[in-house]
């Protein structure tokens, strides 16, 4: 499962944006999956406190995503804006191992959002651009990279953290922290970014990653009808199911687990991840971005529905097969879908503004509404939530995702 060797349409290999993948989400992997419970056992925040803290990242999301995809879309600079955004994220990421009190989190987190709100959206684009047609299929076997280093660093890092506190005398405590030295992945965390900074900077670009939109043509956005529906369909996605997915840890711990279990259930979650976004492009030609999208939320309702009913720690382990089903159609549909209905020029901007109100403004509110479900019904609430809510979406699906446009329309 690797990428090919060929040069992208830029000029360049496939494997410096598969390096980039692999940095940028085994960063993503030893933060995501850690932080809240970072919050929660070691510093002692509550959960409408953790709620808020995780609110901050879609809140300044909301402002830099679509900056940011608007200074690539004009200035054709899109693999040095890439890299700005690490640079960004990997001081983020290593400056969240500073502060001990809920205010300097909420302002550690809302440094890190200016960037690594945008890496994710801005990456896609330029490997879109970057890459030629069939661009869905390469895209997979390039996106594909990211999944192993995020699996590594989730697989790796219980280990290496082990042998961290063994080292420096700190040991778990039954009752209270689990993971004494935590810290250590926002430190890890950066120094791969910013490796991935390094590597993105470095990237020549030509041909399409440099292509030009002019003043005021963000407004064709705002009237292409299938990127307007399928902008509420990802807002109401990710209200339903991201505040479930950021407060996924303080769940298995209520059910016994730790740090170990978290790992374990991540290494379950990208097992069948990795050879569906690897063939992506073969998934895209066979039933379309809609169908794909289709899929993933149907799985998300699935897992969802089991992690908060379920109270057997063994069977939540297991629903988390679908986790991988749902990356491969919501976190990857949706973007390629949305590159279909839009404009070249306006790629990456269609992909901020996708990050901002899909992703963002539902993140948001998704955040702090599970935070206080949290601290007011209990640890599985926000999982049932997602499940039902899910559900529902699948079956209205038909009529917030419209069928493909032609190439005229998508102009227009």
């Amino acid at each position: 499962m690797e990428p090919s060797a060929e040069s992208d349409s830029s000029g360049h290999p496939a494997w410096t944006l598969a390096l980039i993948w692999w940095l940028v989400l085994s960063g993503l992997g030893l933060v995501f999956p850690f932080y809240s419970l970072y919050l929660r056992e070691n510093v002692g925040l509550r959960g409408g406190q953790i709620g808020v803290v995780m609110a901050t990242l879609p809140l300044v999301g909301l402002v830099a995503q679509p900056l940011w995809g608007q200074i690539a879309d004009r200035s054709g600079a899109r693999s040095r804006v890439v890299g700005v955004l690490c640079l960004g994220t990997a001081a983020g990421y290593a400056a969240l191992a500073l502060p001990t009190q809920f205010a300097a989190f909420v302002l550690g987190t809302a440094a890190l959002a200016l960037f690594s709100t945008a890496l994710n959206p801005g990456l896609i684009a330029l490997s879109l651009a970057a890459l030629p047609d069939p661009s869905s299929a390469r895209f997979g076997r390039v996106r594909v990279m990211g999944t192993l280093g995020f699996g590594a660093s989730v697989a790796l890092f219980p280990f290496v953290l082990r042998a961290w506190e063994s080292a420096r005398g700190l040991s778990p405590e039954a009752e209270g922290t689990s993971a004494p030295g935590l810290s250590l992945a926002f430190l890890l965390a950066g120094a791969f970014v910013g490796l991935a900074a390094l590597a993105a900077l470095r990237l020549r670009a030509s041909g399409s990653v440099t292509t030009r939109a002019e003043r005021g043509e963000w407004r064709l956005l705002i009237r292409n009808r299938y990127f307007v529906r399928v902008l509420v369909f990802t807002f109401l996605t990710y209200l339903f199911t991201q505040g479930s997915m950021v407060l996924f840890p303080i769940l298995v711990r209520a059910q016994g687990g730790g740090v170990e279990a978290i790992s374990q259930m991540w290494i379950i979650m990208i097992a069948l991840e990795i050879p569906l976004v690897y063939k992506l492009g073969a998934g895209v030609v066979r039933i379309g971005p809609r169908g794909v999208i289709a899929v993933g939320i149907v799985a998300s309702a699935l897992r969802w529905s089991v992690s908060g009913f379920a109270t057997n720690l063994f069977v939540v382990h297991a629903a988390q097969i679908f986790h991988g089903i749902t990356v491969w159609g919501i976190i990857l549909g949706i973007p390629l879908y949305v590159d279909r209905v839009v404009p070249e020029r306006l790629r990456s901007t269609a992909q901020g503004v996708l990050a901002m109100i899909g992703i963002s403004l539902g993140s948001l509110l998704s955040n702090i509404s599970a935070g206080f479900l949290v601290e007011w019904v209990g640890p599985r609430a926000p999982a049932q939530v997602a499940g039902i809510a899910s559900l529902v979406l699948a079956l209205a699906l038909p009529l917030l995702v419209a069928r493909l446009p032609d190439q005229d329309e998508r102009e227009r």
